[in-house]
C-alpha cells in the first residue's frame, strides 16, 4: 500500500530542492546495528527512515518526527552526518545519528500501511540499500568520514548521476541546527 499524505506541504530550499530529513537509527552508541524500514512503494525493499520537512520545521525536529512516524522509534538525536544532495531527484536530505531508546509496539506507518522494521549490521544495511537506494548507502561512508572531522562541521555530499558522493565542508549547513 502506498503512503499518501494529502495534508503535507512540501518545502523547498532557495535552489528548488525538496527539503528532507532522516536518521541513521542505531541500536546502541556502538553504532554496529542500524534500523531500516520497508519502503512504502516497494514493501520488499529496505530504506533509511526519513521524509519531507514541514514549513518552518528545523531539520533535526523533522528527522526525529519522521523516524517516529516511519520506524516507531524514539531516541537521543546525535550529530549531523551530513546534508546529501540528490541532483537526479532534486532532494537535499539532512541525515542525523539517532541512538534508539524507545521502540513503540504500534506506530503510525505500521498501522496505516503495514510498514515493517528490521535491525541490520552496517555492512548488511549497505548491501541491501545499494540495490534499491544507492544514495542512502552513501550515508554510511559519510558517517565514517564525519567521525574523522575534528571540528564537528558537517559534511555536504553531492550525489551525481554516477552516485559517487563528493564531500565538502559547508559552514552554511550548520545554521539553525545547533
Amino acid at each position: 500500500m502506498m503512503k499518501l499524505k494529502s495534508n503535507q506541504t512540501r518545502t523547498y530550499d532557495g535552489d528548488g530542492y525538496k527539503k528532507r530529513a532522516a536518521c541513521l537509527c542505531f541500536r546502541s552508541e556502538t553504532e554496529e546495528e542500524v534500523l531500516l524500514v520497508s519502503s512504502s512503494r516497494h514493501p520488499d525493499k529496505w530504506i533509511v527512515p526519513g521524509g519531507g520537512m514541514e514549513p518552518e520545521e528545523e531539520p533535526n525536529v523533522a528527522a526525529a518526527r519522521e523516524v517516529c512516524e516511519e520506524a516507531g522509534v524514539k531516541g537521543t538525536l546525535g550529530r549531523l552526518v551530513g546534508v546529501f544532495e540528490n541532483r537526479e531527484r532534486k532532494h537535499r536530505t539532512y541525515v542525523y545519528v539517532l541512538v534508539v531508546t524507545d521502540v513503540l509496539e504500534d506506530w503510525e506507518d505500521s498501522l496505516n500501511i503495514g510498514r515493517k522494521r528490521e535491525w541490520f549490521k552496517i555492512d548488511d544495511a549497505i548491501q541491501v540499500l545499494q540495490c534499491h537506494k544507492p544514495v542512502q548507502a552513501t550515508y554510511f561512508q559519510a558517517l565514517q568520514d564525519s567521525c574523522l572531522t575534528s571540528n564537528g562541521t558537517p559534511l555536504v555530499a553531492t550525489i551525481g548521476g554516477d552516485l559517487s558522493p563528493t564531500y565538502n565542508i559547508n559552514q552554511s549547513s550548520v545554521s539553525g541546527i545547533r
